[in-house]
Order: C-alpha cells, then sequence, then structure tokens
C-alpha cells in the first residue's frame, strides 16, 4: 500500500480512532522494548511495575491532542521514574517520541516546549551522571537526538500545515474576489443592456412617432412624401428590432459575456460607432437644415466602446430633441482632441422643461447619459442657453494614453 494511500485511509479517520491506533502501536512497541532489551550491568529484570509504567506511558497519549504538554510532561514522569527503577534503559521511549511530536504539532505548544525542553536536558544530564561521559557527548547520544528528531518532525507537520491552511484561505479569498467580480461585471452590464433598451425604444418611437405625424398629415395631399415617411417608420422598426434581439441575446446569456484583454465587456453586438452619426440624422428623415454634424480636431483611433458611449449620447439627446423640444435646428459637434472626445448637441428649441432637467415622471434620458459618461471616467452636463431659448448637452469621454 503507498505511502498517499495511507494518508488518505488516515485522514478519513476520526481523530478518536488515531489516537487509540498510536497508543496501541506505541503500547506494544513498548512492551517488546522493554522484554527483549538488551539488560547492562545492574539493570533490573522486567517485571509487572516495569511493563505496567511502559503501558501507563502509551495510555496517557489518549489525551495527546486535547492537552499535549499535560501529555508530555505525565509521559516524562513515567519515564523518569522507570529509570530511576534501574529498568533497561531506553526501552519505553516510543511513547516519548509521540508526546513530543504531539506537541511540536500543536498549535498551543509553548507550555509543552518548555516541558521538552526541561524533559531533553535531565536526559543529557541524567546520561552524564550514569557514564561518566562529557555533556554534549550525552546530548548526541542517539536517544537524545530522536527526541530532537520528533520535536523537529512535529514542528515541520505544523509549519506545513499552517501553509496550507493559509493557502487555501488565500485561494477561497481570490475565488470570493473573483466572484464578487465577476458578479460586479453582470450587474454593470445588465444595467448597461438597460440604458442600450432604453436608448433604442425612445429613439426609435420618438421617430415613428415624427414621421407617423408627417405621414398622417401628407397622406392626402401629397401621398409620395407620406410614403417616404412611412418608409422611414419601417426602417426604424426594422434597426429597433435587430437591436432588442441583440440586447435580448445578451440577457438570456448573461452568465457567459465575452471580455476583452483589458476587463471591459464585449458590446460588439449592440456596437454603434460614431460613423453612424450621420446615419443617426438622415435615416429618419433629419436633414439639413434641420440638424448639422460637424468634427473639430484630426480624427483619431478611439476605443469602441468609447465610441460607442458617444453614439448613444448623441441618440439620446436628438431622442429627447424630437420628443419634447418643438426645435427648427439641432447641431450636433464632434471634437477630438488627444486625451478624448469632445460632444456637444444644441438646438433652438423651445418646449418643456421638464425633461431638461430630467424631472418628468419615470425620465431616464439625461440620467442615463451621465452614468455611460461617468462609467467611463468622463463627464455630462446639460442646461438650457441663456434667455434666447435652447438646450445644451455637452459630454466628455476622457482616452487613457
Amino acid at each position: 500500500m503507498s505511502v498517499a494511500r495511507l494518508r488518505r485511509l488516515a485522514a478519513d479517520l476520526p481523530p478518536w480512532a488515531v489516537d487509540v491506533f498510536l497508543a496501541v502501536i506505541a503500547g506494544v512497541a513498548t512492551v517488546y522494548r522493554i522484554g527483549y532489551g538488551v539488560l547492562q550491568a545492574g539493570d533490573r529484570a522486567p517485571d509487572a511495575v516495569g511493563y505496567g509504567i511502559g503501558v501507563a506511558m502509551s495510555v496517557i497519549l489518549l489525551a495527546r491532542r486535547r492537552w499535549p504538554a499535560l501529555t508530555l510532561s505525565g509521559v516524562a514522569v513515567l519515564w523518569v521514574g522507570y529509570h530511576m527503577l534501574d529498568y533497561p534503559g531506553g526501552a519505553p521511549a516510543v511513547p516519548v517520541w509521540v508526546a513530543l511530536y504531539s506537541v511540536a504539532v500543536s498549535s498551543r505548544r509553548r507550555a509543552g516546549l518548555a516541558v521538552a525542553g526541561g524533559l531533553l536536558v535531565s536526559d543529557a544530564l541524567a546520561r552524564t551522571a550514569q557514564t561518566g561521559a562529557r555533556l554534549f557527548d550525552a546530548a548526541l547520544d542517539s536517544s537524545t537526538l530522536l527526541f530532537l528528531a520528533a520535536l523537529l518532525l512535529g514542528d515541520g507537520v505544523r509549519s506545513r500545515r499552517a501553509w496550507r491552511a493559509e493557502h487555501e484561505a488565500r485561494g477561497a479569498l481570490l475565488a470570493a474576489e473573483r466572484e464578487r467580480a465577476t458578479a460586479q461585471m453582470l450587474t454593470e452590464e445588465r444595467l448597461r443592456i438597460a440604458r442600450e433598451l432604453h436608448d433604442v425604444s425612445a429613439h426609435t418611437l420618438a421617430v415613428i412617432s415624427v414621421q407617423a405625424s408627417v405621414a398622417a398629415e401628407l397622406i392626402d395631399d401629397d401621398p409620395g412624401r407620406a410614403g417616404e415617411a412611412l418608409e422611414v417608420v419601417r426602417s426604424a422598426c426594422r434597426e429597433a428590432m435587430g437591436e432588442l434581439r441583440a440586447a435580448v441575446g445578451v440577457l438570456r446569456a448573461a452568465d457567459v459575456i465575452d471580455v476583452h484583454d483589458d476587463g471591459t465587456p464585449d458590446v460588439s453586438a449592440l456596437a454603434h460607432g460614431l460613423e453612424r452619426l450621420q446615419d443617426l440624422a438622415t435615416a429618419h428623415g433629419l436633414r439639413e437644415p434641420w440638424i448639422s454634424i460637424s468634427y473639430v480636431g484630426d480624427r483619431c483611433p478611439l476605443p469602441r466602446l468609447v465610441e460607442i458611449t458617444a453614439y448613444r449620447i448623441v441618440q439620446e439627446s436628438v431622442t429627447n430633441v424630437l420628443r419634447h423640444a418643438d426645435a427648427t435646428r439641432a447641431d450636433i459637434t464632434v471634437e477630438f482632441r488627444r486625451d478624448g472626445l469632445g460632444l456637444e448637441i444644441r438646438d433652438d428649441g423651445r418646449g418643456s422643461p421638464a425633461w431638461r432637467g430630467n424631472a418628468s415622471p419615470g425620465g431616464n434620458g439625461l440620467v442615463g447619459m451621465a452614468e455611460r459618461a461617468a462609467s467611463l471616467g468622463g463627464s455630462l452636463d446639460a442646461g438650457p442657453v441663456g434667455d434666447a431659448g435652447g438646450f445644451r448637452v455637452r459630454a466628455w469621454l476622457p482616452v487613457v494614453v
């Protein structure tokens, strides 16, 4: 049977069974060593008292796990008494080895180590008195070295157990941290998807409302333009359905979200970028001079998440203009800088002021835009433009270089 298998079997046994097993083995070995030990001149022949001392030393080992220091003290007292009665020297050493090991492996071992030190010193002194050897020579006696070996073995096992416990605790802590980070990422992803759904539905419904009103007014006077408005409605619905399917697909697989190397979630399924801004303006019938898009600075590559965030902020702003502002013009400015992207959406509307501060019941537009910007370490502010009317949304999305 392999050592690993024996170790697994010992690990499956209850502690009391291990203690009983050790006590029995120590008792059998002690009785054997006392009975078959070599008698020196002046030694007392083994008798019932000698065997009884050996068996008592082994029985005391049953308390080694709970009271290691007391166990070693009892064993040491019987060990000294055994030798004072001149029985064969060193025969009951096995219980002493087990008691020394138990003291060294215990977590509460200060008192036990003090007893062990006293036992080692007294044993060495007794050998010098008995044999006439010098103290150093007596300390190097094989019996004393075995006592030290038992202590070192127990200390090594204790250190290994402590390392293993610390390693397992650290692993559990890291696992808990990973679970917490994953849960946080999933929560943030679901919030992001909720904003996506809000943006898609709000923008599409706003376009449908505007274009349906146009179609209703022109259906008799200009059927051609009414048809164009209805085509815009159909196109907006088709695009919104595609984005909603993508968002629902991510929600269904929310526990299997792909993550980029930098730790950000993969949002490519719902991706829109700055290249879609013109499509955002024209695909729904918003043409010059009603809306204009201008770019400032040299166009430079941006992280995809920054472009997606910029697109959604512009989309939400345009949606608010369509739904609330009663505007005749909206200007979008995109400013490229080395350290980030600036956005400004300005209109000349004089609509209800409720949406301007996001005060309407259930309104999430400005809050959602601010959350998007803040998630990238940026900022967003919005407010009326002077007394002439109009409203302005400004956002800053930094890019870490």
